[in-house]
């Protein structure tokens, strides 16, 4: 039996994580001895975990990163390892230089300069397996390429590595280590090898796994909307953070709601560190009743199908779980035409695509409200999709050969 280690960053209610669990499912249990590492020994998913996956940390707690608790527990970590671990010394020239980089650039990103600390700074594996797989960018990547004994290594990245902040200096060669590095679309690969031109003979298309029947299934699970509610229902699931651009999406709902008269609300699941700060803009823009921040639900399924619209104003993607789902529930959708989404969407037949723009965000709402027949065909094609393509499995699996 061969012995395959996944690392990833936490294990919280975000697309990579449910990525990674559907990779679990379809990977033969009777071939494949499966361990987890969680470089933050965090996240609400444990549960999820099938049987046969061994999470090997010691201590773990099932708080999402994105809640105010989580995140205290984060910046913990950090200063253990800053601190008690002395990293903040010992990588002192490599903090210093990415930091004026990022002031240079007029973006500071915290979270990717301490990846180098969580990584260094997490509790090392001493036994050595077939495949470590780097399921994430960032410390699982780092933590891989650094600290694990393997006889191949496989990275995947999920995201547009330009547009979220990675880069050379901050990788420090990490890929160099990897025999393979899988990317989840076209896109995430084409801008990947942007910034590493290189590794492109290594470099191929994983992909993510859909559980479709699970979807179909959960959906007709649980609550659902139970607020009463008996207008248009808008829903966007993902975290509240600045990519998924919920600023945006609060201002086009006040647009709508000064040029319709029909009930119609705005849902969106998920928890992140923009909360306060989008509840703000809510409330200034006299929205409380309209654009609800529900956080994050264990079932979200239920949720995309009881709304009318699923909307994806976002300013980059690697490849949406979020949009997979809402297609598998054959909904109508709106998402702006970014990295990501306009490989998911081909506008006009099974969706639209609009610029990240509050009045363009507006006037293909009310497009769509206005016309609920060609809407219910966007649906219905968005189901008819081919979206269990397996595209890479097979040469992922030839690692653990």
């Amino acid at each position: 039996m061969k012995k395959l280690l996944f690392i990833i960053n936490t294990l919280g209610c975000g697309g990579a994580e449910r990525a990674m669990l559907n990779l679990f499912s379809a990977l033969d249990s009777n071939k494949y001895e499966i361990s987890l590492f969680v470089i933050t020994g965090q996240g609400e998913l444990r549960r999820e975990l099938p049987e046969n996956v061994r999470l090997i940390n010691k201590k773990y707690k099932e708080v999402s990163v994105l809640t105010k608790k989580g995140r205290r527990l984060l910046t913990l970590s950090v200063l253990k390892a800053g601190i008690g671990k002395a990293l903040f010394l010992r990588r002192a020239p490599y903090l210093i230089k990415n930091f004026f980089i990022m002031l240079k650039k007029g973006k500071i990103l915290l979270d990717k300069l301490f990846w180098r600390l969580l990584s260094d700074g997490a509790p090392k594996i001493q036994e050595e397996y077939d495949l470590a797989v780097a399921y994430l960018e960032g410390g699982a990547t780092y933590y891989t390429a650094q600290h694990i004994k393997a006889k191949k290594k496989a990275a995947f990245v999920h995201i547009d590595y330009e547009k979220a902040g990675y880069t050379r200096e901050l990788d420090l060669d990490c890929y160099e280590k990897f025999d393979r590095i899988f990317t989840v679309s076209d896109e995430v690969k084409e801008h990947f090898l942007r910034v590493y031109p290189e590794y492109e003979n290594k470099t191929s298309v994983f992909n993510n796994i859909l559980n479709q029947e699970r979807i179909i299934k959960m959906a007709d699970q649980g609550e659902g909307f139970n607020d009463g509610f008996k207008g248009l229902r808008l829903l966007t699931v993902g975290r509240l953070t600045r990519q998924k651009r919920y600023d945006i999406a609060i201002e086009a709902m006040k647009l709508i709601k000064e040029k319709i008269s029909m009930p119609i609300r705005w849902y969106v699941l998920g928890e992140g560190d923009l909360r306060q700060q989008l509840e703000q803009q809510i409330k200034s823009a006299e929205l409380e009743n309209d654009f609800i921040l529900m956080g994050v639900k264990e079932n979200p399924y239920p949720y995309y199908k009881g709304c009318d619209f699923y909307v994806h104003a976002t300013e980059f993607e690697g490849k949406s779980i979020a949009l997979q789902e809402a297609q598998v529930l054959g909904k109508p959708i709106l998402a702006t035409d970014c990295s990501g989404n306009r490989e998911q969407i081909e506008n006009g037949t099974d969706g639209i695509l609009c610029e990240l723009d509050p009045e363009q965000v507006c006037e293909k709402l009310l497009y769509m409200i206005n016309n609920p027949e060609k809407c219910k065909g966007y649906g219905e094609k968005a189901k008819q999709k081919e979206l269990c393509n397996t595209k890479g499995f097979d040469e992922f699996i030839a690692m653990a050969k």
